[in-house]
């Protein structure tokens, strides 16, 4: 009895927050185990904290390590073990008051001369990330390899050591830079690879042709630079495509292949390239061959299949791959997958021992034909002990982006799992703008924000709506960013189809958010242009039709508004104009605002706020 009674909890706020995070650090230098972290919150002290492990590739249990330097191949060491590649803050330029006048010391002023003035929750104070060598002993010898320049390498903010690398034979560094300045590297996507060479000292432009994002560079087994490539410049979703370098020619592997890569790997024998891709509402692993000089064709193949997510690629030999695989109700692990007997196999564990007492969700897939006559898959998340003779109340599930994939992902704040755990039925469709139906599909939300998408929504919801087990009278609509904007718009268009809406991070206002956000290439993309063209008829749509502000007089249904204070990409203003406009027009609402989080919740106390407040509203108001 006590056992059956343990395996019927659910899955609460508590326990999502009591789940250990999993990363890879690599494989061991022997190659026989993987290292890996977990990350567990400490909420008294409100922080992650961390531990390292590592298992047999063969399975087996995991054993804590305390240090994994020696554990695992340092890529930033040099081929010959000389030098060391490391980073480091470096001031190149005048910001702050006291910059230009020394003797007011006490001054708090910021001056600026363009745009880039402050990137997703920082402000620039004049300082830019930087690349070094130093010899590889102690007191060596340490070189800054862009000195004196105002950029970023690592990129700001998001980027890590995967933005540079040694070349094969350590004689120079390849790294990732956009080499623009103010307002020019606001309004541009355009990273590119460069090359410096230890012995004279100079630095050379490897992708100068290409326009867009140059990316995540590495080297084939044979040494031929490898990277991921974007063509557009100003537009962040484009497709990203494998590119090889092979005797001074560029072929990029995917041309073909209607989908976009996330990331990739080399087969030891430099024959393939293993890549990560999102199709049909997941994620999974694919390979394409690589010709070299022989004429044969070029072949995208599919290898893993089923409704979960992979994410990394730790190694591939022979018949096994070791991956990173999640699913709706699962949060990360590393599982080795035998290619030919399509076998799986869970090496840790890290959550099995609160999983295997909830009661879980079950998911299904549905396929909703659209307004235009598509076939659009649609997520449907059932609470467990589902019971089709009761009625459950139900969320469209708004998704950010706006282009994104929406697949088995395993979110600590937006979780599936969490939701229907409370009792609600979660409708999630893979509406335009979602990656890994085709490329086309992907780009028809750009510059239509307020258009396909808002009917695919609909669709959704209307056709979930159907079933017995929805209770029509008790629908709500959520999502955060693009989502946030979903809700904002959907407001003022839903025919009394919702009763409430939850707001996270929206963009409320397209020509305020034009004016504050700090990636302006994104809205010039997205939006068409800017607000003053004013014969940009489809810069002028974003701005009247597609702009939730134009319809808040028929804002009639409780909302509730969620805000970080440092969120830059959507900035502040966006969920205080929404607030206002709600509060002044007698609609109940509510502002959660966050001071110190930005476009995400990342602090325990506050994540637990925020599930906190979130469920709180829908007992209220649904």
């Amino acid at each position: 009895m006590s056992i059956a009674a343990s395996a019927q909890q659910l899955l609460s706020p508590e326990t999502l927050w009591k789940l250990g995070r999993l990363s890879v650090i690599g494989m061991s230098k022997d190659g026989k185990s993987i290292v890996y972290k977990v990350s567990t919150p400490d909420m008294e002290a409100n922080k992650l904290n961390s531990k390292l492990y590592s298992i047999p590739v063969i399975g087996g249990s995991a054993t804590e390590v305390k240090d994994a330097k020696d554990l695992v191949v340092d890529k930033n060491i040099s081929p010959d073990g000389k030098y060391i590649l490391t980073t480091d803050e470096v001031k190149t330029e005048n910001v702050l008051g006291k910059d230009y006048y020394p003797n007011l010391e006490k001054s708090n002023a910021q001056i600026y001369n363009g745009l880039d003035y402050r990137h997703w929750d920082t402000w620039n104070n004049g300082t830019h990330n930087h690349v070094f060598y130093v010899e590889n002993k102690e007191k060596g010898t340490t070189v800054d390899i862009m000195k004196d320049e105002p950029y970023d390498s690592p990129q700001k903010p998001f980027g890590g050591d995967e933005d540079y690398i040694w070349s094969p034979t350590g004689k120079s560094i390849i790294y990732v830079c956009k080499k623009k300045f103010g307002t020019d590297y606001a309004i541009s996507t355009n990273t590119n690879l460069y090359e410096y060479s230890i012995e004279t000292k100079e630095t050379k432009n490897l992708t100068e042709k290409n326009l867009g994002y140059d990316t995540n560079p590495t080297f084939s087994p044979s040494g031929d630079l490898t990277w991921l490539q974007m063509k557009r410049d100003g537009y962040e979703a484009d497709k990203n495509d494998i590119i090889v370098r092979f005797k001074g020619i560029d072929m990029n592997l995917t041309a073909s292949y209607d989908g976009t890569v996330e990331s990739f790997k080399w087969s030891k024998d430099g024959k393939k390239v293993f890549f990560i891709s999102p199709v049909d509402g997941t994620q999974q692993l694919f390979e394409v061959n690589f010709p070299g000089v022989t004429k044969i064709a070029i072949t995208v193949k599919q290898i893993t299949n089923g409704d979960f997510d992979v994410h990394d690629i730790i190694d591939i030999t022979g018949e096994n791959a070791l991956l990173t695989r999640t699913d709706m109700n699962h949060a990360l692990e590393i599982y080795s997958y035998n290619v030919k007997k399509n076998e799986w196999t869970q090496l840790t564990k890290v959550n099995d021992e609160i999983y295997n007492k909830l009661s879980l969700p079950k998911y299904e897939r549905r396929y909703v034909t659209t307004t235009d006559g598509k076939k659009m898959l649609v997520w449907v998340i059932l609470p467990p002990n589902f019971d089709k003779t009761k009625k459950y109340p139900t969320l469209l599930y708004c998704q950010g982006g706006p282009q994104s994939p929406l697949t088995q992902f395993y979110s600590f704040r937006w979780n599936f799992s969490l939701m229907a755990s409370q009792g609600y039925v979660v409708v999630a469709p893979n509406r335009r703008g979602m990656y890994g139906h085709g490329q086309a599909w992907n780009e028809q939300i750009s510059k239509d924000w307020g258009g396909q998408v808002m009917d695919d929504y609909l669709s959704a919801i209307d056709d979930v709506a159907k079933e017995s087990y929805v209770d029509k009278t008790r629908l709500g609509c959520v999502g955060a960013s693009y989502g946030g904007y979903s809700v904002f718009y959907l407001a003022g268009i839903h025919n009394h189809r919702f009763k409430t809406f939850i707001a996270h991070d929206g963009v409320f206002n397209t020509q305020s958010m034009f004016g504050t956000t700090e990636e302006v290439f994104f809205n010039n993309w997205d939006f068409g242009g800017a607000y003053w063209e004013k014969d940009n008829k489809i810069a002028q749509k974003t701005y009247t039709t597609f702009n939730p502000i134009n319809y808040v007089d028929k804002w009639n249904t409780p909302i509730l508004i969620i805000q970080g204070g440092i969120d830059f990409r959507v900035p502040i203003g966006q969920g205080q104009e929404a607030f206002q406009a709600a509060q002044l027009r007698n609609i109940k609402s509510r502002l959660l605002y966050f001071p110190e989080e930005n476009h995400w919740v990342l602090k325990p106390q506050n994540g637990m706020v925020w599930q906190s407040e979130f469920y709180k509203w829908l007992k209220e108001t649904l």
